[in-house]
């Protein structure tokens, strides 16, 4: 996402000034036209936010390379100068590409940020050693912005939401949100413990479906071959002497030339349908679709809707007493989820009951469908007895033993599952070669040939 700082006049003849924040310069320029329209103003200038080369020298005569961000090169000589630097050279980045910085290196950083927090360190002194110590470029550079824009008296909030495409929508809320309250030591720890949840759950689930899907594929590309090519290879020689193959070995052949005429466009087929699937998985209905149904998979659903109800119940009980309303708790526990399903119905569903209909908590929460009976339950001691904050942390606690305890089955489940695909395929190539070698043309059918 890319900064925009626009520049025009009101109908005052005021000057007017703001920024944006779009992917492309067309896009930035439609919203400043609709924010030109919504408030009267007219537009003379967009900047974009630019990376900047620059060469200085200290006044020990030491010189010293570096970058900066900046919407010209003029903002940029003028800071180093104000700290008494000379400058040298200030160019523009010509391949200025914004990267995300990786998610272990933002667990990372605010795992070490609520540790320092914990220690009593102004968060700017926070900022300036992490910026030091990360190996990370993409996210030292948001470090960077948002020390600038705090000292600068930017509002908190709008500092960190400001790079939620780098940090990811709710790691920005959550760090934004502690950052301009009283509690920002326990939400940054809040914060880190949801993100090494989620990361480690995310490399739990790869690792356990890396490897035997590899071995599948490798499986089947083995079978193809052996069917394709080698049953085929010495087949052939027998259909030549009128020998009736058996079953198995006639359907290889069938598959064999079948194959050997439509290889490339059964190959162009599925790399289409690969690309297809993942282009329409990415789109706002595709992804809807595949949330909707993922949690009813058998065996894995459960664990994977159980895991969302985690992540909710965790975030709604460290929103819960420092969000206020308890609606806007609500749709930022759902948007954590990262189940667009969930999120739809708490949104669509729960929210609405309770500002519009003025519905119990727990009953707004049933009529959305996505809660099990058993948070349910919880919530609704909680609300009798005044403790809703405490219930969604214990119903988290439950939920993170649970999925540990059945993620682990789940990858003897699929580990298991591997191995006996493969056996089934390792048999069927068996029978097909127990079949071949019991092939015995007579000597009639070679007499036969022969003649």
């Amino acid at each position: 996402m890319r900064e925009y700082r626009f520049t025009g006049l009101n109908l005052s003849g005021e000057p007017v000034r703001g920024t944006v924040y779009a992917p492309t310069r067309r896009l930035a320029q439609k919203r400043i036209s609709v924010l030109s329209t919504e408030h009267e103003f007219a537009t003379e200038d967009v900047e974009e936010r630019l990376t900047f080369i620059y060469k200085v020298r200290h006044p020990s005569g030491k010189v010293v390379k570096g970058s900066q961000k900046a919407y010209s090169a003029d903002e940029v000589r003028h800071a180093l100068e104000r700290v008494g630097l000379e400058v040298i050279k200030v160019e523009k980045k010509l391949l200025d590409i914004h990267l995300k910085p990786a998610s272990g290196d933002i667990v990372l950083f605010v795992r070490l940020a609520a540790n320092m927090l914990r220690r009593k360190l102004p968060f700017d002194e926070v900022l300036n050693l992490l910026i030091a110590d990360t190996q990370s470029n993409a996210l030292r550079q948001v470090m960077r912005d948002l020390n600038s824009d705090l000292k600068g008296g930017m509002d908190a909030r709008q500092a960190f939401l400001k790079h939620q495409h780098s940090l990811g929508k709710f790691t920005a809320y959550m760090l934004g949100l502690a950052a301009s309250s009283g509690n920002m030591a326990d939400m940054f720890e809040a914060t880190a413990r949801y993100l090494e949840r989620k990361d480690k759950f995310k490399k739990s689930v790869r690792s356990a479906m890396i490897t035997p899907s590899i071995t599948i594929l490798a499986t089947i590309a083995a079978f193809v071959w052996y069917v394709w090519y080698i049953v085929p290879s010495y087949a052939r020689l027998f259909s030549k002497y009128n020998v009736k193959l058996p079953p198995l070995t006639s359907a290889s052949l069938v598959f064999a030339d079948w194959m050997d005429k439509n290889a490339w466009w059964a190959l162009l087929l599925c790399i289409a349908l690969g690309i297809a699937f993942v282009v329409w998985a990415r789109t706002t209905k595709g992804r809807f679709w595949l949330h909707k149904h993922m949690i009813r998979i058998p065996y894995l659903g459960p664990l994977l809707h159980k895991l969302n109800l985690e992540v909710f119940c965790r975030v709604f009980s460290v929103l819960y007493s420092g969000a206020g309303e308890g609606e806007e708790v609500m749709k930022i526990a759902a948007e954590a989820t990262g189940n667009t399903y969930i999120e739809h119905q708490v949104k669509t569903i729960t929210v609405p009951l309770m500002m519009a209909a003025g519905t119990d908590l727990v009953k707004a929460m049933e009529a959305s469908g996505v809660f099990t009976p058993m948070t349910l339950a919880r919530f609704r001691s909680g609300t009798e007895t005044g403790s809703v904050k405490e219930a969604a942390d214990e119903m988290a606690e439950f939920y993170e033993k649970e999925t540990d305890l059945k993620l682990e089955t789940a990858i003897e489940t699929i580990k298991t599952a591997t191995a006996i695909f493969i056996a089934i395929l390792v048999a069927l190539l068996t029978i097909i070669s127990a079949e071949s070698a019991l092939i015995s043309p007579t000597s009639t059918d070679i007499m036969f040939q022969r003649r």
